[in-house]
């Protein structure tokens, strides 16, 4: 199964990136591919969340369990277009701010089409993953000079 990976250094500290990555309700608001994310369920430590993404004018439709630490938020899908789709959020603390972490893992359910799949989405979760990592950051960074 791919794994994708990309970190960013953001402005702020720990605290306040795991606040803003916990709120997971606000992304839509400055994440452009996201369309909507509804948290259906909140529990001690965990939340049941729905999101609906455009990945490479694909729409994508998925629920997934986050479960809330102190330095990450990891998540699995439960139901959704993907056999298999879950990973983590993780921050720690770097010089000029907060560093970001994410990883996922991801499959499709497709084997004779993986190979076909899998390098395209890759290159796609991996260019999704930075421009979310540089809507957090700009997010801080507003939410900073406010």
């Amino acid at each position: 199964m791919p794994t994708v990976e990309v970190e960013m250094t953001v402005p702020g500290p720990p605290d306040r990136v795991m606040a803003l990555l916990a709120d997971m309700e606000r992304f839509p608001a400055f994440m452009a591919n996201l369309e909507s994310v509804t948290v259906r369920e909140r529990g001690e430590g965990y939340t049941i969340s729905e999101w609906v993404a455009r990945l490479q004018g694909a729409r994508f439709r998925w629920v997934e369990r986050d479960e809330f630490g102190a330095d990450r938020i990891t998540f699995r899908q439960v139901e959704g277009d993907l056999r298999r789709f879950e990973g983590e959020w993780v921050v720690e603390p770097a010089e000029g701010g907060t560093r970001v972490r994410f990883v996922t893992t991801f499959e499709f359910g497709m084997p004779m089409l993986a190979t076909l799949l899998n390098p395209v989405a890759k290159i796609a979760l991996r260019e999704n993953g930075r421009a979310m990592l540089a809507a957090i950051a700009a997010e801080l960074a507003r939410e900073g000079s406010a």
